[in-house]
């Protein structure tokens, strides 16, 4: 008879396997409740360490931990960490072959594996839940686990499928484990896992070594001249830039590259191999910086991470708390700067109005499918061609929105004869497919050639496969889609599902004798646009950041002022002004070119605004810097929260002998000008003239 672990176990385990000498707040708490087999709902902050909440139970536990996870960074990563700790752990994802599954697997169940990591998509790869049932799953974790809410800000549809998931392991006992999870959110959690009387650990939402702060700007200009000033005043650490399209990131990438600051671009967009080698040279610190989609970071263990900038505003506070929580993981102070412009909200405005259609659109597309259905009420357009009968801007993506709303409402359902049909176009040369197509990729190789027999030279223009009529082997639609998305990520092959499997239960009902709930659809909608105004009313807000955010999180340490953000310290600023500004540290690098018919006074404005000083100054300038460092130790701040290099320049370049004198450099405010003036005026009168 197996002895059931303790929480002693669980410390030791702590000690010898990931080196620390205690838990954090609620990581034993949530432990105690795992070992006890209850399930779990665990909500901590970013870098609060919620991985070690199952990662230390299934190491003291006898048999598997299936972790279910969303991004395959985040797998790569946890898995990468876990074996450099001598724990033998595998993921399964999209990356992977029908043979390297299947391997997995094989390693699973002769318990060579304490962790296994899989994609919500990939249970049914290879019979991967029934197999994994057969084997005993222990516990499952459920990481990001805000993903399968869609009152979330990352709802992701793949994770719909976790509570059937669950329900076919077996039920085992599960932790579920967030950020950033709102009450509703946390509620929506438990309802669809079916959690049976959950432990809820909630442990704050506080994070007092970061420092908050917004930059307007009117232009993508602007906005560059921003990232390029902060990443070059960016003396140790590592950086990261989100902006919200792939479009977006892949300029700025080429922006700092062209200016001097190596830095890699990451979205989804890349194949899989390419987002490892960013991932790894970040890491690593083969790259400093990285310009990214939010695709990027969840889960990701980068502890020195001193800089988060959004090039635009997130749609939801949510989204920002968790990204800009991604700055110092280690402890240390570091920064969350928002690059803000009014027209980021027309881009959010446009994701809430495709991923929630209204009224009129869900009944222009159910007309449309009456129309393309057959005499069965099969529907074989595709999204793309629906969206075109319709006519006007209607994306496909807003269309497969109304189609999903459709099937809720059993106006459609899933139709298993049409289900397996894709249109399929061949891109790469049998040439290429022999070179780059190792023997990892064999059944991808065997897929390929299966398809060949049945359309031979038309693939190379387009056909349609039934997939579920290709040799059992593939696993039908099932198990062939995944492989053919991994191809085409690779740019193999073209493949889009035809009409998704999708058939009108009665061609000629009108959706007035439907039961759908248009007023919830209405109030849904009308709440995403609430969490987008709430994130604007931040990005234009006068009160203290820190202290609207845990507002949002109804966090009891919102009482307090955090006296670090822009706007407790008084120094707000416009990208125009952003040498003077919170966000600016360290003298700027750029250099302003003499005009020798320049004014004496435009002169000392411009060496202002670079943080210039001539030989004379120098001396001024380094005692004021010198005393800027003994107020940042005592009062235990970055440097840049005194007084940034920029405005110590105007000090030694003007030499204020008065408050009311130094209240006149830009950077000074009110704020710092009572908590600071009296030391930096010593160190000035010292100096004399």
């Amino acid at each position: 008879m197996l002895i059931a672990p303790t929480i002693e176990d669980a410390r030791a385990v702590l000690q010898a396997r990931f080196g620390y000498g205690a838990f954090r707040p609620g990581q034993e708490r949530a432990i105690v409740s795992v070992l006890a087999k209850r399930d779990t709902l665990v909500v901590l902050p970013t870098g609060g360490g919620k991985s070690l909440c199952y990662q230390v139970p299934a190491l003291v536990t006898h048999g598997l931990t299936v972790v279910v996870s969303p991004l395959i960074s985040l797998m790569k990563d946890q898995v990468d960490a876990l074996e450099r700790r001598g724990i033998p752990a595998a993921f399964i994802n999209s990356t992977l072959s029908s043979a390297e599954v299947g391997d997995r697997l094989v390693r699973a169940q002769r318990g060579e594996l304490q962790m296994l990591y899989v994609a919500p998509e990939r249970f049914d790869v290879g019979s991967a839940a029934e197999r994994l049932k057969a084997i005993g799953v222990a516990l499952l974790a459920v990481d990001e686990a805000h993903c399968i809410s869609e009152w979330g800000h990352d709802f992701r549809p793949s994770y719909r499928r976790v509570g059937e998931v669950r329900q076919r392991l077996g039920n085992p006992p599960t932790i579920a484990l967030t950020a950033t999870a709102t009450p509703v959110v946390r509620e929506d959690i438990a309802r669809i896992l079916d959690l049976q009387d959950p432990e809820i650990i909630v442990t704050g939402f506080d994070r007092p070594n970061l420092s908050y702060g917004v930059i307007a700007a009117k232009s993508d200009r602007e906005k560059d001249a921003v990232v390029l000033d902060q990443l070059r005043n960016l003396e140790d650490g590592t950086g990261i830039v989100y902006a919200s399209t792939r479009k977006t990131v892949e300029r700025m990438a080429q922006f700092l590259d062209d200016n001097g600051i190596p830095a890699s671009a990451y979205h989804a967009g890349l194949d899989d191999e390419r987002r490892r080698r960013v991932q790894d040279a970040f890491m690593s610190e083969r790259t400093r910086v990285i310009v990214a989609t939010n695709s990027f970071g969840m889960g990701v263990d980068k502890s020195n991470v001193r800089l988060v900038i959004h090039y635009a505003m997130p749609g939801t506070l949510e989204a920002y708390y968790q990204e800009a929580g991604r700055a110092g993981r280690d402890g240390s102070q570091s920064r969350c700067l928002l690059l803000h412009a009014f027209p980021d909200r027309f881009t959010h405005e446009f994701f809430i109005k495709t991923a929630l259609p209204d009224r009129a659109l869900i009944e222009s597309v159910h007309r449309r499918c009456q129309r393309e259905a057959d005499r069965g009420g099969v529907v074989s357009a595709t999204a793309d061609e629906l969206a075109g009968g319709i006519g006007g801007k209607t994306s496909s993506k807003a269309v497969e929105s109304a189609l999903r709303v459709l099937a809720d409402a059993g106006v459609l359902r899933w139709d298993p004869e049409s289900a397996g049909l894709v249109r399929l176009r061949l891109l790469a040369t049998p040439e290429r497919i022999r070179e780059e197509l190792g023997d990892a990729y064999q059944m991808e190789r065997e897929l390929l050639r299966a398809c060949w027999r049945v359309a031979r030279d038309q693939l190379s223009r387009g056909a349609i496969i039934d997939l579920d009529g290709l040799p059992p082997g593939f696993g039908g639609f099932v198990g062939a889609f995944p492989m053919l998305e991994t191809l085409e990520s690779r740019q193999f092959v073209q493949v889009e599902r035809v009409g998704g499997g999708l058939r009108l239960v009665d061609p000629s009902m009108s959706l007035d004798r439907v039961s759908i709930d248009w007023r919830a659809l209405d109030r849904r909608r009308q709440r995403e646009f609430d969490k987008l105004e709430a994130m604007q009313r931040y990005a234009y807000a006068t009160t203290c950041r820190r202290q609207a955010l845990l507002l949002w999180f109804g966090d009891p340490a919102a009482r307090a002022e955090c006296g670090a953000c822009d706007n407790c310290l008084g120094e707000r600023r416009s990208a125009p002004a952003i040498r003077s500004a919170w966000a600016s540290d360290g003298a700027a690098r750029t250099r302003t070119p003499k005009d020798p018919n320049a004014s004496r006074d435009t002169q000392r404005k411009s060496k202002e605004r670079t943080g210039a000083v001539t030989e004379s100054d120098a001396d001024l300038f380094n005692a004021l810097k010198a005393c800027r460092a003994q107020l940042a130790v005592k009062q235990k701040v970055p440097h840049y929260v005194v007084f940034p290099d920029a405005t110590l320049a105007a000090f030694a370049t003007r030499r204020p002998l008065t408050p009311a004198a130094m209240s006149a450099v830009p950077g000074v405010g009110p704020v710092k000008l009572e908590r600071y003036a009296e030391p930096f005026l010593d160190v000035i009168r010292a100096h004399g003239r």
